[in-house]
């Protein structure tokens, strides 16, 4: 795998000094030998990683993400009182950083790892105050769906002990589940409540994880105990009865430990909702505007502004009608009404599946073809590529109807699990095939999947940059790998073309419709009103959309302002550089250091810039 290393230092002087003086041992006025920078940068490394392990050893599902079974049957501790730990251990780490740690000595890309550890230190201390400004049950996730998603496609069963972790963790869900109410509970009393259109998604599918066999007396098998059931019994070297006892035991923690987490989870959502609200943005919250700026911060890595980036959306969104107009006439569409070319889009039969299960097949077959197509192009946009395979799987049924429309899972670090690009079947009408090109792109290659394989293999750098991430840069990369194709010969088809433009378009809607619901109060009726009058995204999908901006507040910012610095960095080398310009070596600079700001990532390319000039 291949590092870059960048030796222009005065640049890098730029991103020390960006990075930060709140501290550091440092020397100024003083030439380090090659070895003096050797032994220093080893030892901030080290010191990364001995930082990045102990937040492993003490978050047993993220071990079980990266594939690793040391915690194995245990859950995170959630408490305030563990989070409170947390943080005086993220400060303890941080002046160790400054006390020890000479960052003049460094070496550039371990400069780069210095400031990343510093922003990230410095971000989580100053936004700590915001730690309940959330609804951490929600339609789109919380404990209620993760907890069983997590099980079934994260925790393998390859022996009798993997097996007896299972149930372990099983049988651990009920106190989990009592952290997760109590935290509930802090918000409810800080008057931090989800909306009202929240609780019935919620409701439902909690009643889907109680459903089926053991907790009823019905043909369908409950999800996890099949989950568990089917893992059991592949394992080719336990017996019958071994095989049967691990199953009871399982059917038996399902009673007593997962039944009773749920149903006290349901009883106090129904009693939270009769204090529910309709109003919708972050401005009801507790210091509401603050916040909101403060998660834009978050979100985007800028310092821009709730307004500026109200306004950046409105521009982008005229940009890209005026780019739709140019497809219209292409395709010959009886007249130039955009609005009338959308509804067309929205309702014409050739653009969907039907909603059955011979639909949904073909629909999963055709975005496999999508991404094998396009790893057969890789070798002309990428020097750096993943050794992690993807697969395409639809999200499962417990879950599909308040899940997101399509979404990636990292593979495991060992290789035992690959990346997996989860596509939401539950309704075709609101998976037009015209989108398919760019949501495979997306989701899979070259976006998500790429940027993140490529950054758990990287060599040479600690862990933490591996395997951590902003939206700006993990979402704004994504989003521009919607459009990379198209400059290699992809979307043929107009209609495709128009696709990758409306998912563009949907993410310069987000800019406006985001800081109208948080900034500008917003209602949700003017939101579905704006989307409808400027996108081609079904009504289904609008909904669904909305209702993810409110309970995110500015998450969905990070993929357009991202992608439009990306695009500004690529396209200021492209003028500085001309012939010299080498689109290969463009994406492994942003890719091959892991995610980062997009104020390093700036520095970064301007390194590679001035080294291409000289």
């Amino acid at each position: 795998m291949k590092n870059i290393i960048y030796p222009i230092a005065f640049l890098f002087y730029l991103i020390i000094v960006s990075c930060g003086e709140r501290g550091g041992a440092s020397e100024t006025n003083h030439i380090y030998t090659p070895e003096e920078i050797r032994l220093e940068s080893k030892k901030a490394n080290d010191f990364f990683d001995r930082v990045f392990d102990s937040e492993i050893d003490r978050d047993p599902m993220r071990q079980t993400t990266l594939g690793i079974k040391k915690d194995y049957g245990k859950w995170n501790d959630i408490s305030d009182e563990n989070n409170q730990k947390e943080l005086a251990i993220i400060k303890l780490n941080l002046d160790s950083l400054h006390k020890n740690i000479n960052k003049e000595s460094l070496d550039e890309q371990t400069k780069i790892s210095y400031c990343m550890f510093e922003e990230e230190a410095n971000q989580t201390i100053d936004n700590f105050k915001w730690r309940f400004h959330n609804y951490s049950v929600n339609q789109m996730g919380g404990m209620h769906t993760e907890i069983p998603a997590f099980l079934i496609n994260m925790h393998a069963i390859t022996d009798k002990k993997d097996a007896e972790a299972y149930i372990s963790r099983l049988l651990g869900i009920n106190t989990l589940f009592d952290q997760l109410i109590v935290n509930l509970k802090i918000r409810e009393e800080k008057n931090i409540i989800p909306p009202k259109f929240v609780f019935p998604y919620v409701v439902n599918d909690c009643k889907n994880i109680l459903s089926g066999i053991p907790f009823q007396k019905v043909k369908l098998v409950n999800p996890l105990l099949e989950d568990f059931t089917t893992k059991v019994n592949l394992l080719k070297d336990l017996d019958e009865a071994t095989k049967n006892e691990l199953i009871s035991n399982a059917s038996a923690a399902l009673i007593s430990s997962v039944k009773p987490a749920y149903e006290k989870l349901i009883k106090y959502w129904n009693e939270l909702e009769k204090k529910a609200t309709t109003d919708d943005g972050a401005w009801k919250l507790p210091d509401g505007d603050a916040f909101y700026d403060a998660a834009l911060k978050v979100t985007t890595t800028t310092d821009l502004s709730a307004d500026q980036i109200h306004e950046i959306g409105l521009k982008e969104v005229a940009r890209i009608h005026k780019e739709m107009k140019g497809i219209m006439k292409k395709v010959n569409f009886r007249n130039d009404n955009l609005n009338d070319f959308f509804q067309f889009m929205r309702t014409d039969k050739q653009f969907y599946y039907s909603n059955t299960a011979e639909g949904k097949a073909a629909y999963r077959l055709k975005a496999v073809k999508i991404i094998d197509d396009m790893k057969l192009q890789l070798d002309k946009l990428f020097l750096t590529k993943p050794k992690a395979d993807i697969q395409v799987k639809p999200v499962e049924a417990f879950r599909e109807k308040s899940a997101g429309g399509a979404f990636y899972e990292e593979p495991a670090i060992d290789g035992s699990r690959p990346g997996h690009y989860y596509i939401n079947l539950y309704n075709m009408a609101d998976q037009a095939t015209y989108q398919m090109e760019a949501l495979a792109y997306h989701e899979g290659i070259p976006g998500h999947h790429m940027q993140i394989a490529i950054a758990q293999e990287l060599k040479n750098i600690p862990k933490f940059r591996k395997f951590g991430g902003n939206t700006a840069y993990v979402e704004g990369w994504a989003l521009y790998s919607e459009l990379v194709p198209k400059e290699i010969g992809f979307y043929q088809d107009p209609f495709s073309d128009f696709g990758r433009l409306a998912m563009e378009l949907f993410r310069a809607a987000r800019l406006v419709v985001d800081t109208g619901i948080h900034r500008k109060k917003w209602t949700r009726e003017q939101a579905l009103k704006y989307f409808k009058d400027n996108t081609p995204n079904p009504e289904g999908d609008n909904k669904k959309e909305i209702e993810r901006y409110i309970v995110w507040p500015s998450q969905a910012t990070g993929y357009k302002i991202g992608m439009n610095k990306i695009l500004e960095l690529r396209e200021n080398a492209k003028n500085k550089l001309a012939d010299k310009f080498d689109i290969r070596e463009f994406h492994d600079v942003v890719l091959t250091s892991g995610p980062v700001s997009m104020s390093i990532l700036e520095q970064m390319v301007n390194t590679w810039v001035a080294k291409k000039i000289k």
